[in-house]
């Protein structure tokens, strides 16, 4: 059985492409979510400093996130994301400790 691979990503934006970045990755959250080996995938925007964007995301496994990633709009994106981004991305890995919410 493989493990769930889940992490919270951090995208801090330049502040002038803040609203470009949330334009361009809004529409792909619910299209990540119907990928077979997505669990859970969420998009958010702190409200402190909306130059910061964090995804919150749970794939069945490495091979499902790969999959997603060599998607042709994620590989585009991932070779310009520094037009969008002030740094690169913060990714920190985590363990579920519980079930997912989206298969309520």
């Amino acid at each position: 059985m493989t493990e769930q691979y889940a992490f919270i990503l951090k995208a801090k934006t330049r502040p002038e492409q803040a609203e470009a970045f949330e334009q361009l990755f809004r529409p792909y959250v619910e299209p990540s979510r119907q990928e077979p080996g997505c669990i859970e995938y969420h998009m958010l925007r702190d409200k402190a400093d909306p130059s910061l964007f964090v995804f919150f995301e749970v794939w069945a496994s490495k091979d499902a996130l790969d999959e997603h990633s060599a998607l042709p709009h994620m590989r585009a994106f991932f070779e310009k994301r520094m037009d969008y981004l002030e740094r690169d991305f913060d990714i920190q890995m985590i363990d579920m400790l519980s079930a997912s919410s989206a298969s309520r």
